[in-house]
């Protein structure tokens, strides 16, 4: 009696025309050493800042451009009650509002840019795919980044300490609003307290009335539209801060990868990062 017994190259055992899948026990470790090797080409310092960013600019864009329609609000129902007084004021808010849309645009799709660009200099890196290759224009556009990050993170630093005025401004008349509710305080000489905002620069000092005083006082400071510009300015400066620490983490990250990328496309380069 003779058996016929044939194994396929594919690992299929085969007997007079029954065939059985034979199971190799390394599948499991090669599949576990694949997704280790993946993990690793993960630019984790980019996902972590692309994150942060998209949060930062989401906070600062969405909270900011509401705050700024309460301001106008505002400031037509109690400090400027002439259109052309605050006629130039308005036509600023509007671009800075138009402008938020487009730094919105703008950093939606350089986020994401620069998340390919950590995912592709962290493959080159670590040298995940074959043999490691560069190229001159590579370099470039690597060192491109790491100048527009570094240029970005500088502005955003100005946008972070000009998104901290409307807080200031505001904080003054909340505080001045809880002084006027103090116990201390003295209730019969309430038109004592007042809020100019002419003095800010904000409107002109010919702006009528250009202050509130005594119950127009305690009206703005009881209306929604204050206190929701107010916390809305808050969360504007803390999501512009954010974007701040993304675009550092953005930057420590590219000018890492960059300086590794230079560093080993010499060709006398022996050391292994």
């Amino acid at each position: 009696m003779s058996l016929d017994f044939r194994v396929d190259l594919d690992g299929v055992f085969k007997d007079a025309g029954r065939q059985f899948v034979l199971q190799d026990s390394r599948v499991p470790e090669c599949c576990f050493e694949c997704c280790i090797k993946c993990l690793g080409g993960v630019p984790y310092a980019s996902l972590v800042a692309t994150i942060l960013c998209f949060s930062g600019v989401a906070l600062f864009c969405g909270c900011g451009h509401v705050a700024l329609t309460g301001t106008v609000s505002i400031l037509e129902t109690y400090f400027s009650k002439v259109t052309t007084d605050h006629a130039m004021l308005t036509d600023v808010i509007q671009l800075m509002q138009y402008i938020i849309y487009g730094i919105a645009s703008f950093f939606f799709l350089y986020g994401i840019i620069l998340l390919a660009e950590g995912f592709y200099t962290t493959s080159a890196v670590k040298e995940l795919h074959s043999e490691f290759k560069t190229t001159i224009c590579g370099r470039c556009i690597s060192g491109m980044f790491v100048f527009l990050t570094y240029i970005l993170g500088v502005a955003w630093l100005g946008v972070f300490g000009f998104s901290a005025v409307p807080v200031f401004l505001f904080y003054n008349m909340w505080s001045t609003c809880n002084a006027m509710k103090s116990p201390m305080a003295n209730i019969t000489n309430i038109d004592s307290f007042c809020v100019d905002v002419r003095q800010y620069g904000i409107i002109p000092w010919n702006a009528t009335p250009g202050k509130a005083c005594g119950s127009t006082l305690g009206n703005l400071c009881a209306s929604n539209e204050f206190y929701l510009s107010y916390h809305l300015y808050i969360v504007a400066c803390a999501g512009a801060g954010a974007t701040v620490i993304a675009l550092l983490i953005y930057m420590m990250a590219t000018t890492y990868n960059f300086a590794v990328l230079k560093f080993k496309s010499r060709e006398d380069c022996c050391t292994k990062f």
